[in-house]
């Protein structure tokens, strides 16, 4: 099969554009609607690197467009039904976003990334062995990496800017950014919203070991799930038949970019470095397959 075209940057000339972030170029409709691109750029420790990761912005969007559908009953979320026709009619300019752009309510975004965590791994593993907490979050002795956490927790960040580090906060420092009631809102959302993915990925074969969830209100001050949803790039996807307790497993994850990443001369800021060709390959390649087990279906 051919490999798809990579777009580390979209050009659209017809929408003014918003933001860049991340992955996601942001354009305005009007003041209601907004266009989300997702673009094929990869971050790792929090930079963006120089090489994409063909086709990945397709797929991105299909695995949220997926979750969004399905989670749709526990709470409301950005998307709208307008057709990318709709608001892009030249065909020259809407090839290139094709299948990679959805039309969104604007909604004011919450300050802070909600983190769910099921198992024992990552940054998490780290705290735990020098601290026995995760994120200030006191666990029982004795755990090992990779191992399921008797509750999944919830361990929210702030949000970075596109060149800087998230930094975990504990939940009242939440409460401080935008009260309690919210707080407490987007703390019971997550884990509700974590626990339904994760059961039914389990079912097909991939555990989610954590995840990271965005939100926003409108004016009336109604929570929605905005940006992305259990994606690669989100969260910590574990083939279920490979996994063992006591060391970290294979991913179909950007983890392994990291662990890539991990074995360069890298002190982990701007610039980042390039990824060779087959690197690139085989994390686009973990990503298709995330989304056939999840979706059951198959895209050329």
């Amino acid at each position: 099969m051919t490999a798809p075209e990579a777009l580390y940057r979209s050009t659209l000339s017809s929408l003014k554009l918003r933001a860049r972030g991340k992955v996601r170029d942001i354009y305005d409709i009007d003041e209601k609607r907004m266009l989300i691109v997702a673009t094929d750029r990869l971050s790792a420790f929090d930079v963006i690197l120089p090489d994409p990761i063909p086709g990945k912005g397709r797929v991105l969007t299909r695995i949220s467009n997926f979750w969004f559908k399905k989670l749709q009953y526990i709470m409301p979320n950005h998307l709208t039904d307008i057709p990318l026709e709709q608001v892009l009619p030249d065909a020259a300019e809407r090839a290139q976003i094709e299948g990679r752009a959805i039309v969104v309510k604007i909604l004011k975004p919450l300050p802070v990334e909600a983190i769910v965590r099921g198992y024992l791994i990552g940054s998490g593993w780290k705290d735990y062995q020098k601290s026995g907490s995760v994120c200030g979050i006191k666990l029982s002795a004795g755990l090992q990496q990779a191992q399921e956490l008797p509750e999944a927790i919830y361990t929210p960040s702030t949000k970075a800017a596109a060149d800087q580090h998230d930094e975990n906060v504990s939940f009242e420092q939440t409460v401080t950014l935008m009260g309690r009631d919210l707080a407490e809102k987007v703390r019971e959302a997550s884990l509700k919203l974590y626990k339904e993915a994760a059961a039914y990925a389990k079912k097909r074969g991939i555990i989610i070991a954590d995840t990271k969830f965005e939100f926003g209100v409108d004016d009336a001050g109604v929570l929605y799930l905005i940006d992305e949803a259990l994606t690669p790039d989100s969260s910590r996807f574990w083939p279920a038949d490979q996994y063992h307790v006591g060391i970290s497993p294979p991913s179909f994850d950007k983890q392994y970019i990291r662990d890539y990443l991990e074995t360069l001369d890298w002190n982990k800021t701007a610039p980042g470095p390039a990824l060779p060709p087959e690197v690139a390959a085989f994390c686009a390649e973990k990503y298709r397959e995330a989304e056939i087990r999840l979706t059951q279906e198959s895209f050329k």
